[in-house]
C-alpha cells in the first residue's frame, strides 16, 4: 500500500482525508490570529489614549462637540509664538546637530588617535542618557550659580559673573545640539564602517586632497545616514520637553511647554489637548515625508 505521503504523491489518498493511522493532519494557523495580540496591545496602549485625547479637544467645558476649542487656541499669540519657537528650535538644533556629528564621526572613523574605540563605545552609552541630565550637567557648567561664573565672580570680585545664555533660547539650543549630536553620529559611525578604505588610499594616491575625499568619496556614502539621523532629531527636538524645562528657560514656549502649561497650570484641557494634537500631527507628517523622500533617494 505504501505510506500516506506516497499514496497522496500517487494519488491513492485525497488531500485532506485522515491517513489510515487515524491521525489527522495539522491545520495552519491563520495568519489574522498571529497579528491579532500586537494590534489588540497597540489599539488599547496607544490609539485609545490618542482618541482620547483628539476627544477631549473636541468637547469644550461646556459639553457637545465643538471646533471652538481649535478656533481659540489657532487664534491665540501664545499658540503662534510657541509654534514658530518650537519650529527654529527643532531645525536650528537639527542643522547644528548634522554639522556637529558629522565633523565628529568623521575624526572617530578616520583619524587614528588613542582612546577611539572607547569614544565610539562611550557614545552607544550616551544615547541612553535622559536629556534632563545632560540638561543638568550644563547648569553644573554655565547656570547663574554654576563653576563658569563661580570663576569669574572669585577672579574679578563681581557679583554676578557673565554667563547668563542657558537661559535663553540659545542656552536650549545649546543643551539640545549637546544632547541629540549623537544620534546623528550613531549612524554616520556605522555608515563610515561599511566604506571600502581601498577607496580613499586611490582617492588619495591620485592627488586628491582631505576635503575632496570628503566631498567626494565620504559623504555620498553618508547621505542616507545623515537623512535618517536627521530626520530622528528633527522629531524628537519637535517633542522635546525636559531640556526646556530643566533650563530654566521662562521666556522660551514650545508646544510640549504649552501643553504642560495649559492641563496643569490653567486646567484648560480642551486647548491642552489641541495642542497636543498640532504636535502629533506635525511629527506624523515629517515622518511620512522623511519616509517618502528616503524611498525615492533609495536610502
Amino acid at each position: 500500500m505504501g505510506s500516506p505521503a506516497e499514496r497522496l504523491a500517487q494519488g491513492d489518498l485525497a488531500p485532506g482525508a485522515v491517513p489510515a493511522s487515524g491521525r489527522p493532519g495539522r491545520r495552519a494557523v491563520p495568519p489574522f490570529v498571529w497579528a491579532l495580540p500586537p494590534v489588540v496591545l497597540l489599539g488599547l496602549f496607544f490609539l485609545y489614549p490618542l482618541g482620547l485625547v483628539v476627544r477631549q479637544s473636541l468637547r469644550p467645558d461646556t459639553g457637545g462637540t465643538s471646533f471652538g476649542a481649535y478656533a481659540d487656541v489657532f487664534g491665540s499669540e501664545a499658540f503662534r509664538e510657541a509654534l514658530g519657537t518650537t519650529v527654529w528650535l527643532a531645525v536650528g538644533a537639527t542643522v547644528g546637530c548634522l554639522v556637529l556629528g558629522f565633523a565628529l564621526a568623521l575624526v572617530i572613523a578616520f583619524v587614528p588617535f588613542p582612546g577611539g574605540k572607547a569614544v565610539s563605545r562611550f557614545i552607544d552609552v550616551f544615547l541612553s542618557f535622559p536629556s534632563f541630565l545632560i540638561t543638568l550637567a550644563l547648569l553644573f557648567v554655565y547656570g547663574t550659580k554654576g563653576m563658569a561664573n563661580g570663576v569669574w565672580t572669585d577672579a574679578t570680585g563681581a557679583a554676578e559673573g557673565p554667563f547668563r545664555f542657558l537661559t535663553t533660547p540659545w542656552g536650549v539650543l545649546l543643551a539640545e545640539i549637546t544632547y541629540f549630536t549623537p544620534f546623528v553620529m550613531r549612524p554616520l559611525l556605522a555608515a563610515f564602517s561599511q566604506i571600502d578604505t581601498a577607496q580613499l588610499e586611490v582617492a588619495s594616491s591620485l592627488g586628491a586632497r582631505p576635503a575632496r575625499i570628503v566631498r567626494r568619496v565620504i559623504l555620498p556614502e553618508a547621505l542616507p545616514a545623515l537623512a535618517a539621523g536627521g530626520s530622528l532629531v528633527l522629531v524628537m527636538c519637535l517633542n522635546e520637553f525636559g531640556i526646556v524645562l530643566f533650563t530654566g528657560a521662562k521666556g522660551v514656549t514650545t508646544l510640549p511647554m504649552l501643553v504642560y502649561s495649559k492641563a496643569i497650570l490653567e486646567s484648560d484641557y480642551p486647548a491642552a489637548c489641541v495642542v497636543a494634537v498640532v504636535n502629533i500631527a506635525i511629527s506624523v507628517g515629517l515622518y511620512g515625508l522623511y519616509r517618502v523622500v528616503s524611498r525615492r533617494a533609495g536610502a
